[in-house]
């Protein structure tokens, strides 16, 4: 309902319009129109209000897990396994010196193989059965954990002739070495053996082109001739042998002595390639341990065919059996660590640190007092420890590729 009323002043004129609203009246219809539009307003609000009488559904994305319940199921590792693990990770390459550090790793095996051996002195076993007995284990240790790893077998196809290569080259050093130790007296096959570090470096020179500084041929060098001094009452003592005619020293004359220290030059030929062989094959391959099973599918079947063709088959004891399987498994962390360094590190440097066996030897033998000191020896102990700490120093270079 409207009204108007009109006012007029001379020339203006002012007309005044006023409505009901009926939704805010309260008589009559309009207060049933009004309890409609109160209704309609509560109806629209009510949802924004009120919380659902039914459950919300759940689903796989809506549920929520108890931090308490996750933590109980958590398995702690224990702190001392925890510590010893990153150093693994961390000598196996998270500093530039882990290249050094395999190689070194690998020299302390191989001196820790010869400490069992003197401790545990078991039964004289063939060499060809030594040999055979741990490539064998390194064939299988190495099969293993290429498969743990899910690594291919044989390697990628690519590397495949490396690997091929590196298996010849390393069982033909290990065969002349067999021969040459067979021949000649044991500290003149090891010095011979000595010499495979600087095949390896002058080997790399040529097919990696890698720069031998004089820091590097000097440490090499230094390291030889601490070798040398270490054998040298060794060498003395033979000599005085072969001037009483003793019959012990009855091999060392003739061409037989030659055939011998040919055979170690050959052995230690045949190394130094290997050595260059396993740094390319580790780096083609991207995983050192193909390198050693590479090794180790040629050279056991090798080893066999030898044992049965040179020598008389020796049932091992168990106390010896024990010994070749825990030597075995030794050889096998060496192997590893050593094609670790050479994938990593310049072959120059790397081979220097091959040396600390010879060392540690000296050092073990004198602490045993199964060794008489020497001023040689001790000589040639500070020559080797001071050269490896000058390469320590001076740091590793960029590989070249």
């Amino acid at each position: 309902m409207a009204a108007s009323s009109e006012i007029s002043d001379g020339d203006n004129a002012v007309e005044l319009i006023v409505c009901d609203v009926p939704a805010f009246s309260s008589a009559g219809s309009n207060g049933d129109a009004a309890n409609d539009a109160a209704d309609s307003l509560s109806d629209e609000i009510a949802p924004l209000l009120k919380q659902p009488a039914e459950k919300p559904k759940i689903n796989i994305f809506s549920v929520s897990y108890s931090r308490r319940k996750a933590r109980d199921h958590v398995i702690k590792v224990p702190e001392s396994e925890a510590q010893v693990s990153q150093l693994i990770l961390w000598l196996w390459g998270g500093s530039r010196y882990s290249g050094m550090l395999c190689v070194a790793l690998s020299s302390s095996i191989y001196f820790s193989m010869e400490v069992v051996s003197d401790v545990f002195a078991a039964q004289s076993i063939p060499l060809f059965e030594t040999a055979f007995a741990r490539c064998t284990i390194l064939l299988v240790l190495s099969f293993l954990w290429l498969r743990r790893t899910g690594q291919p077998i044989f390697g990628p196809p690519h590397a495949r002739k490396l690997l091929i290569l590196r298996a010849l080259m390393g069982y033909l050093s290990l065969l002349s070495f067999i021969y040459c130790v067979q021949r000649l007296p044991l500290p003149q096959a090891i010095v011979l053996s000595f010499t495979t570090p600087i095949m390896a470096s002058i080997a790399a020179r040529i097919a990696f082109l890698e720069k031998l500084k004089i820091a590097d041929i000097a440490g090499l060098a230094c390291n030889f001739f601490g070798v040398l001094f270490i054998f040298r009452q060794s060498f003395t003592a033979q000599g005085e042998l072969v001037k009483a005619g003793s019959a012990s020293a009855a091999n060392l004359k003739g061409m037989h002595y030659v055939y011998a220290i040919l055979a170690g030059l050959f052995s230690s030929v045949t190394g130094g390639i290997s050595y260059c062989l396993i740094k390319a094959g580790s780096k083609a391959c991207d995983q050192p341990v193909t390198t050693v099973f590479s090794f180790g599918i040629l050279a056991s079947p090798a080893a066999l065919v030898c044992m049965f063709i040179f020598e008389e088959f020796v049932l091992p004891e168990l106390r010896s059996l024990f010994l070749m399987l825990l030597l075995g498994g030794l050889a096998f962390l060496a192997e590893v660590f050593l094609a670790r360094g050479l994938q990593l590190e310049q072959t120059s440097k790397a081979a220097n640190f091959q040396y600390v066996e010879a060392a540690f030897t000296e050092l073990w033998g004198i602490a045993s007092s199964t060794i008489v000191p020497s001023f040689g020896g001790l000589i040639g102990c500070l020559l080797i420890l001071a050269s490896v700490g000058c390469t320590i120093y001076i740091g590793p270079d960029k590989d070249i590729e």
